[in-house]
Parts: structure tokens; sequence; C-alpha cells
């Protein structure tokens, strides 16, 4: 047999099974490990109008920054009772999703002001009306903005991304000509109730606190931070990079995912047809 011939013999079947299994292993970890910076990264920057970095004058040029905040005037649940979360304070304890009162290290406020016809779609908040998730869930309207995630199915899910307009739309309370953000910071990224609902709390990463009009409120009660890095509570799952990357990355990523066909399109769909139930049971109410 000829030097030729023998450099294009196939393949023996142990070493096309081992360069298959490399193959697959090499894509599956590279999956993986987009999967997890993925699933792990905090809610993306979005733009918005903050005058207070233009010398306290509203209406200046955008700039882009976290926003992933409370509406003022949303209720949160701690063991005391139900408290909004613009009277709440330093050192006052709220209740975590396991059950735990948990004290809040810091509260950050974002404040932005309209001066066109309408909202930004990043700033504009997204109504979670009442009883969108379930018949107690939330037990009256929640506001958050487009970023801030709910706990949802075992993961953390972006308001902006169970949008069915219908019970989950961009929506803003009336009469209201300033947009004013509030969120909680923990020892850790935590997941408490607002209105009744599972939401996240702040990760605090790197400086994204100098994202809140208040940040250097944070800097003086923290000048060495919190101490311990913080970890996501769930994995983040959204589709900042494609709802085709994510499903990609779902089907070769982590075991707890096998069988889903999409955490984000799963509870969407659900919460659309609870609320069409919802209207056809009311239209028929009204009917009799």
């Amino acid at each position: 047999m000829s030097p030729t011939t023998e450099r294009h013999r196939p393949l023996s079947r142990a070493r096309r099974h081992f360069l298959g299994v490399a193959l697959s292993t090499s894509v599956k970890v590279a999956a993986i490990t987009g999967l997890a910076t993925a699933m792990s990264s905090f809610p993306a920057r979005a733009m918005g109008r903050k005058w207070w970095r233009h010398g306290g004058e509203p209406g200046h040029t955008p700039g882009g920054d976290n926003q992933n905040c409370f509406l003022r005037g949303t209720s949160i649940r701690t063991p005391a009772g139900e408290v909004h979360i613009e009277d709440l304070r330093i050192g006052d304890d709220v209740e975590t999703m396991n059950g735990k009162a948990a004290a809040v290290r810091w509260i950050g406020r974002q404040v932005y002001k309209r001066n066109s016809p309408s909202w930004a779609a990043s700033v504009m908040p997204i109504r979670i009306s009442r009883h969108a998730f379930d018949q107690q869930t939330p037990h009256a309207d929640l506001y958050l903005s487009p970023n801030h995630a709910l706990y949802v199915d075992g993961v953390l899910i972006r308001a902006k991304d169970l949008v069915n307009g219908l019970s989950i739309a961009p929506s803003l309370p009336p009469d209201r000509e300033i947009i004013e953000y509030f969120h909680i910071v923990l020892d850790t990224h935590d997941v408490i109730f607002a209105e009744g609902a599972p939401a996240e709390t702040f990760l605090l990463r790197d400086s994204n606190h100098e994202s809140f009009t208040n940040f250097s409120e944070y800097a003086r009660l923290y000048p060495a931070g919190l101490g311990t890095p913080m970890v996501p509570f769930a994995p983040i799952i959204g589709y900042e990079g494609g709802r085709e990357n994510l499903m990609a990355l779902l089907r070769l990523g982590l075991p707890r995912f096998i069988g889903l066909r999409d955490p984000v399109q799963d509870a969407r769909d659900r919460f659309a047809l609870r609320a069409r139930e919802t209207a056809g049971t009311d239209r028929m109410h009204a009917m009799v």
C-alpha cells in the first residue's frame, strides 16, 4: 500500500470515537461556560435620563446604567407587616424567600423626569397586574423597572421578558411626571416579597451601586464594601443574547434544564393563558 493510500485510510473506530467524545466534551464545556456566564450576569445596562449627573437639572443627555428597582409606593413584606419601600430604613428587617428576616444594608434611589411626550422604554415600568401569577400573587399591581428580575420556577426572569400585553405590560400609575425607583441591598443577593410576589434584591457587583442617585451614601457607609462578593440567588435567565442563543445553551447546558422547552417562554405562556382565562371569566360575569 502506497504512502498516499496510507495517509487517506479511514480513521479507526477507536480513534473516531475518541475524537468524537473530545469534540462533544469541548462543545459542552464551552456551552456550559457560556451558560454560566449568561445566567450569572446581572441585568443589562439600560438607557435613561438622569438629572442628578448633570448639575441637578432634569432632562439632560441620557446615560446608560443598571436599572433593576421597585417603583415608589411598592409594598415590601417585613416581619412587622408590609411597608412601602420608600419608608424602609437601613437596619430594618425584610422577609426573604427562605423564611428568614434579613437586615437592609442600604437602599439605592434613582430618579427620572420626562422631557418628551413619552417615557423611554428602558425607564417605563413594567406592571405585573394583581393576580397575574396566581389567585393571590401579586396581591396588588406591582411596578418594576424592565430589568428587575422575579423568581419564577426556580430561576430569575426579568420583568421585560414576561411581558404579554395583557396582565404584564409597560405601564405607569396616572399623574406621574417623575419616576422614582428604589432598590434594597442585603448582605447577599436574595429574593424578597413585593406586593406578595418574589422579586430579587440588588445584586451588588464592582461599582454598579454608582448607578443610583445616592451612591455617595453607600461609599460613605461601606468604604471597603460589604465583604464577601455577591453571587446570584438563582440563575438569571433572559434573552439578552437572543432567544436562539438561550435555547442552544439550554440544550447543551445544565442537567436541571433538560426537558424544559424554554423557562422564559413557559412562564410567559402560562401567565398569558391565565390572563386570557381571567378576562373571559370577567366578561361572562358581566353578562350575567
